[in-house]
């Protein structure tokens, strides 16, 4: 094990701390009625270059979570999982690294080096300013739970505006130029209104995400008062992958899988990008 690792910050909260209890969770996540089914077999296509997947709970969104991975396991593994997440605690900069590996119940998942050692030219590599932050540390074990070689490259977007979006997405395909990279916007989506308020505002904003049209996404949450966490690192992703069109693999929110609070909910989606 590495020296500097970051330990995990919401084991425990967000998804179990022992390590058996979070395979089986990760798995019924997969095999949930909202899940994708079953953790597939390996493909070889490779041409999804982003996904987006969102950050709750896993018993609020996981299930919807594993929809991106099994598209991942089902399509390719590539050489790099490039995690942007939004920044929940108002750290100093205005994107971050971590180059050090991340510590889960699973084990230990690394970095990748050289694409983190080429990102420290163009923004700063700190381990404290994700400390707290759950945005990636969630991601983790559904990455552990397809690919048991991962190399990430983990990133918090503090400032979400489109042209902090447009010159992170540059300096990620500089950095990645010669890896075959998987780009993962960490996203969440409405919170806290009433699930029919949910389903209608989300739908419009995730066609204009499926339609990787970057400025129909920022005018969407400005025109519709939306409240998303991760609309700046979805833009990255789409930017940095260079896609063109998306496809939406699920549309729900916490209503849907905990029943609970039918007027407070959270919307959760996730979408591939070729």
């Amino acid at each position: 094990m590495k020296d500097n690792v970051r330990y995990p910050a919401v084991a425990g909260r967000f998804y179990p701390i022992e390590k058996d209890i979070l395979q089986n969770t990760v798995r019924r996540c997969f095999e949930h009625e909202l899940g994708p089914g079953k953790i597939p077999s390996n493909g070889c296509a490779r041409s999804i270059k982003a996904v987006m997947a969102p950050h709750a709970g896993f018993m609020a969104s996981g299930m919807f979570a594993a929809h991106s991975y099994a598209a991942l396991k089902e399509d390719g593994l590539p050489d790099a999982y490039v995690i942007i997440g939004p920044d929940h605690y108002g750290i100093p900069y205005d994107f971050v690294l971590c180059s050090d590996a991340f510590l889960t119940p699973l084990g230990e998942c690394a970095t990748h080096d050289e694409i983190c050692a080429r990102l420290r030219n163009d923004m700063p590599d700190d381990q404290r300013a994700h400390l707290r932050e759950h945005s990636i540390e969630v991601q983790i074990p559904f990455i552990q739970a397809i690919d048991q070689d991962a190399r990430i490259v983990p990133i918090i977007m503090h400032r979400q505006d489109i042209r902090t979006a447009e010159k992170l997405s540059q300096i990620l395909k500089d950095a990645c130029k010669g890896f075959d990279v998987v780009f993962i916007a960490s996203t969440d989506l409405m919170h806290y209104v009433p699930a029919s308020v949910e389903r209608r505002l989300d739908s419009a904003y995730l066609e204009k995400v499926c339609q990787c049209d970057i400025e129909g996404m920022y005018r969407t949450m400005d025109d519709l008062d939306m409240s998303i966490c991760g609309n700046g690192p979805t833009a990255v992703a789409i930017m940095a992958s260079e896609c063109t069109r998306g496809e939406l693999l699920i549309h729900g929110n916490s209503w849907d899988s905990l029943g609970f609070d039918e007027n407070a909910v959270v919307g959760y989606g996730s979408a591939k990008f070729v």
